[in-house]
């Protein structure tokens, strides 16, 4: 029997880049404790078979080392330091997204699409309160909307679908493509932004709450307003070694939950886990961003802020584990691509200037009978 020589090492590359766990893994892969002890080779069936399960290509496994792979775009995480690597599952998000932007791109110019004026349009001299009030004035966004919302998913529907309208196409998901095996991981990034003039794009961790989401989006369009692709974890961090990040933040909260009304509907005396209840139903925004406001504008002192902001990580990352689930595949898939991204596709494909197969890779779907749904879904006849 033929056997590849595998450097041992990769091996282990490739199951710590897909975060599998190796005991589920040697379950499939018997012999995987031997090739990572460089003990014995893989068949090329067994090594096409462990490439296809950690998400990695093919070829890497034939390098003299595991390669050193980047982030492909800015990265302004913090919380994500500690990760022993980039992710498989993060880096394909990326390129999909990248993939996307760049069909869409192209057909927008052959639509005659003109430039968007408002990327680009504000610089980190902006003050964060101006920035914030483009935005809301491009969008149509204000609070009291939100408020009139009866759920924490309804406005950030209005939210997505305001920066939608405004021609960014906003795409939400917690797994890779439609693969519900490959879930994404808040505690490494939260968003990022693709910005670009004619097709920008902010990709938004679905498996985080709906109210960090929600402030996922205003930092990563803050990022669009700059002109500048970023990478985030949204974590509002009192430091910060990125200016920039600093910056969004600012225009993030600011946006979300302007100054001058948050210090109006403060209320003296009253119980901290009171007014965060109070205020989050109002603002519809995490009570980690309350706790921020309310450390900005003196209402806590750092002390204070700092305890309150580490229970309320704890609880939101217990609340995100038990509220976990799914839905409607059609919807759904329409949310993980943005509804403008699969408007314009659909339309294209039906029309003939996309071939079905590209359509069908960048929806993640395999069969017509899925794709013609989908176009009902979306409006169009069949």
């Amino acid at each position: 029997m033929t056997r590849v020589p595998v450097q041992a090492s990769l091996f282990t590359w490739a199951r710590q880049r897909a975060r599998l766990d190796e005991a589920v893994l040697a379950a499939r892969f018997p012999h995987l404790a031997a090739w990572e002890a460089g003990e014995l080779q893989p068949t090329l069936r067994q090594l096409e078979q462990y490439a296809q399960a950690t998400h990695a290509p093919l070829g890497y496994f034939f390098l003299p080392a595991p390669p050193q792979e980047a982030v492909p775009i800015p990265d302004f995480r913090t919380m994500g330091l500690g990760m022993p690597r980039l992710s498989a599952d993060l880096l394909d998000v990326i390129y999909t997204c990248q993939a996307r932007q760049t069909w869409y791109r192209d057909e927008a110019l052959v639509n005659g699409e003109a430039p968007l004026s408002y990327v680009g349009s504000v610089t980190m001299a902006t003050p964060p309160a101006d920035a914030a009030e483009s935005i809301r004035q491009q969008l149509g966004f204000s609070v009291q909307a939100r408020h009139e919302c009866s759920t924490w998913t309804e406005a950030l529907r209005l939210f997505i679908a305001q920066a939608e309208q405004a021609g960014v196409m906003v795409m939400v998901s917690g797994v890779v493509m439609n693969n519900n095996k490959r879930h994404l991981d808040p505690q490494e990034f939260r968003g990022f932004a693709l910005a670009d003039s004619i097709a920008p794009l902010v990709f938004i961790n679905g498996a985080d709450s709906k109210a960090a989401q929600m402030f996922t989006l205003a930092l990563e369009l803050a990022h669009v307003w700059l002109g500048q692709t970023a990478l985030s974890d949204a974590a509002l961090p009192e430091t910060s070694d990125h200016a920039t990040e600093i910056w969004c933040n600012r225009v993030a909260a600011e946006l979300l939950v302007p100054q001058a009304e948050f210090r109006a509907a403060l209320l003296r005396d009253e119980a901290l886990d009171l007014a965060l209840q109070r205020l989050a139903r109002h603002f519809k925004v995490s009570s980690l961003v309350l706790l921020r406001r309310m450390l900005d504008v003196d209402w806590l002192d750092r002390e204070t802020f700092r305890g309150a902001y580490r229970a309320e990580v704890a609880r939101l990352n217990a609340m995100v584990a038990r509220n976990a689930g799914g839905g409607d595949f059609y919807r759904t898939t329409v949310a993980r691509v943005s509804k403008r991204f699969a408007q314009t596709l659909v339309a294209s494909t039906l029309e003939g200037r996309t071939l079905y197969r590209d359509a069908f890779r960048m929806l993640g779907i395999a069969k017509p009978g899925t794709f013609n749904e989908l176009g009902r879904t979306l409006g169009f006849p069949t």
